[in-house]
């Protein structure tokens, strides 16, 4: 196990005071404990600051800058205060009490990040996200049956070691500042989809990122949640740039993509909502998303005129 690290604990918020509550109360009750937690508080309009103030939790509030300008501010506060890990989740999961001693116990070697896998917090053999079966360059698999892996036996049957060489940013990662310095931090321009896509590919280039199985990390079930116009245009546009910045078969890729958003969009947001985005309807953003996506206009430029 390594007690050496000296770790600092990242959670950015956003109007969640009551689910960030939980967060933080989880990761004060860890069996071996952080060095210290930091709270990047997106300027939320709720009690956040109020309650993070008597919780004597350090903080630091700014613009909402989205969560890849959230994980900036946070490692640029790591690397200025001489950390050695960052450990990073959102505000509305929370990590179980022996999820950071699991961790400690494989950072070492040419381990860039180890992170928790995410269960649904009422569910805890199911994940929230899927774990997608790799190929042997690490790329998920397209032209196969399954693809993707929906619980943790399964996971378990095709990890090794009780590892497995992926993970779901930023949901109780721990990652090495030594690898942070030798890449850089986290890529802000990315504003709320693709930075963790983006950091895990980016990290993989000087060392392994890996999940632990035995570290849980508890989540809402986000499967239902609705989608607005935002966070549509946002996840389509990065998931065209990152498609041909990092994987095989960008074009498949990127087409397949398209057709998850307008499923879920569908399945969360009802049939008009989808037939409103194939029609042009909300702007355009369906469309613009696609054209910004291939020419590769990474950005926060979701109000700009095309």
């Amino acid at each position: 196990m390594n007690n050496s690290l000296k770790t600092l604990v990242i959670v950015v918020t956003f109007n969640r005071c009551d689910l960030l509550v939980r967060c933080l109360n989880n990761i004060k009750e860890q069996t071996v404990k952080p060095d210290d937690i930091l709270v990047i508080n997106n300027n939320s309009t709720d009690n956040t600051a109020e309650t993070l103030n008597k919780m004597n939790i350090n903080n630091i509030c700014q613009d909402n800058v989205g969560s890849a300008g959230g994980w900036a501010r946070g490692i640029e506060y790591a690397i200025d205060n001489n950390f050695d890990a960052v450990w990073l989740m959102d505000d509305d999961g929370y990590p179980d009490i022996n999820a950071y001693s699991e961790l400690i116990k494989v950072m070492h070697g040419n381990v860039s990040c180890a992170s928790s896998i995410v269960v649904k917090e009422n569910n805890a053999e199911s994940f929230v996200f899927p774990y997608p079966i790799l190929n042997k360059n690490l790329f998920p698999i397209i032209f196969s049956i399954p693809r993707k892996v929906f619980n943790i036996n399964d996971l378990i049957d095709i990890s090794i070691n009780n590892t497995y060489p992926f993970a779901h940013f930023f949901n109780g990662a721990l990652i090495s500042i030594k690898s942070i310095k030798e890449i850089g931090n986290v890529n802000k321009n990315y504003f709320m989809f693709g930075d963790e896509l983006d950091y895990l590919f980016r990290l993989r280039k000087v060392g392994d990122v890996i999940s632990v199985i035995k570290a849980i990390h508890f989540h809402p079930d986000v499967s239902k949640r609705p989608y607005n116009s935002f966070k549509i245009y946002y996840y389509i546009k990065n998931t065209l740039i990152l498609n041909k910045k990092y994987y095989d078969y960008p074009l498949l890729r990127s087409f397949l993509a398209l057709l998850v958003v307008l499923y879920r969009s569908i399945k969360r947001n009802g049939i008009i909502y989808g037939l409103r985005l194939i029609l042009g309807f909300n702007n355009g953003i369906f469309y613009l998303a696609i054209i910004r996506g291939f020419k590769g206009k990474i950005g926060i430029d979701h109000f700009e005129k095309y």
